[in-house]
């Protein structure tokens, strides 16, 4: 596994005193987003189709660091949006390695050259490059030629000025075994510490709905590429979700595990879905219907087998029993047999579509507010 050995230890402490203390629900990873502008406009995506008024709006430095303090998880994913268009979102890193917190910012590369001054290595920090596959599936994802030489190159960039980059890979039902394989085989070659990867969510604005995963076929999809040689990549993930991608874990998802702190307040339920906003993280933990959510429970989440929702699922079984994980690590990932049973969808709620009411909201909150709207914090 690629997770550093530190953040292993810090992560693995935290959750053990959360269980020994009978929390029941507490964040591992702040997924934080700055803004939602980003500088692609790719056909899976669901977190950019907001109208102009919104796409330039900022969190602050001072809003984000307040998420991080009031959450209080180990782990920040900086995400977006393109985080790299925020203009200060080297300070609002820095604030957060200052306050000891394991920092991954997310991004397409397109800016990192560009940007690479701003930043220091730093135990506390990696680079999490966006790359959906070799170049041909990478460009198409992302609906632009040339995208995935851009991120190799930035890749290299970073190596060589000695930070941690890792890739996140979200692949669709177009992918293949082989392929998949081979370009993990390409990628660590280049020297990256580690892949995260993931199917992708069938986001309900994104461009594209034809080719999200369901879950058997994703299950398929990850037994294929791990028998063509998960041993000899690293990931960036534990092994019991690598398992339970490969179909031989019965998990249900944590979605407070992975909280989201963004223009909109704290979201309800998760990073995948806006379906309501809290002000406040006790709030958002206090007061969220959480079993009204998760695969069986809502027609949204049938689907969906994301490491933002299965992760901490994962860490925490793997902490609860280490012994299960050791003995995974020994004998590898199982790409035959039997897979865990499904979880039936015979009562899962119908969908709510309530994104305009969201979106509706805000711009009236914004109303007669041109000068934020044209000139917001932190713009690039």
């Amino acid at each position: 596994m690629a997770v550093p050995l530190r953040q292993a230890i810090r992560v693995g402490a935290y959750v053990v005193s959360r269980h020994l203390k009978r929390v029941r629900r507490y964040p591992l990873v702040l997924m934080l987003e700055p803004l939602f502008r980003c500088n692609l406009a790719c056909a899976g995506c669901g977190k950019i189709d907001y109208p102009d008024a919104i796409l330039n709006q900022r969190l602050s430095v001072d809003e984000c660091l307040d998420a991080v303090d009031e959450c209080g998880a180990p782990v920040v994913v900086l995400a977006g949006g393109e985080p790299l268009l925020h203009r200060e979102i080297d300070k609002i890193a820095a604030g957060i390695i200052a306050r000891k917190k394991f920092v991954y910012l997310c991004t397409n590369a397109l800016l990192l050259e560009r940007k690479i001054e701003l930043f220091s290595p730093s135990t506390y920090f990696a680079w999490t490059v966006h790359l959906d596959g070799d170049r041909e599936n990478h460009d198409r994802s992302v609906c632009q030629e040339g995208v995935y030489d851009r991120a190799v190159a930035a890749i290299e960039l970073a190596k060589a000025r000695g930070f941690r980059v890792n890739i996140n890979a979200t692949l669709f039902d177009t992918a293949e075994p082989e392929r998949v394989a081979q370009f993990f085989d390409a990628i660590t070659e280049i020297g990256i510490d580690g892949i995260t990867v993931s199917p992708g969510y069938a986001y309900e604005r994104a461009p594209d709905q034809e080719h999200f995963l369901n879950r058997w076929r994703t299950k398929e999809l990850f037994r294929g590429i791990f028998r063509r040689g998960a041993r000899r990549w690293s990931f960036n993930q534990s092994i019991l979700f690598l398992d339970f991608l490969a179909g031989n874990q019965s998990y249900t998802c944590t979605p407070w595990g992975n909280p989201t702190r963004n223009f909109f307040g704290w979201q309800r339920p998760c990073y995948l879905l806006g379906e309501g906003y809290a002000k406040t993280f006790r709030e958002l933990m206090e007061e969220t219907d959480w079993g009204a959510y998760g695969t069986g429970n809502y027609e949204k989440c049938a689907n969906c087998m994301v490491h933002s929702g299965y992760e901490a699922t994962a860490v925490m079984d793997s902490v609860r029993n280490p012994l299960k994980a050791a003995k995974l690590a020994l004998h590898g990932i199982r790409t035959e047999g039997d897979m865990a049973p499904e979880i039936s969808l015979s009562r899962q709620r119908p969908a709510r579509y309530v994104f305009s009411d969201h979106v509706e909201e805000a711009m009236a909150r914004l109303g007669g507010s041109d000068k934020r709207a044209q000139s917001p914090s932190g713009a690039d």
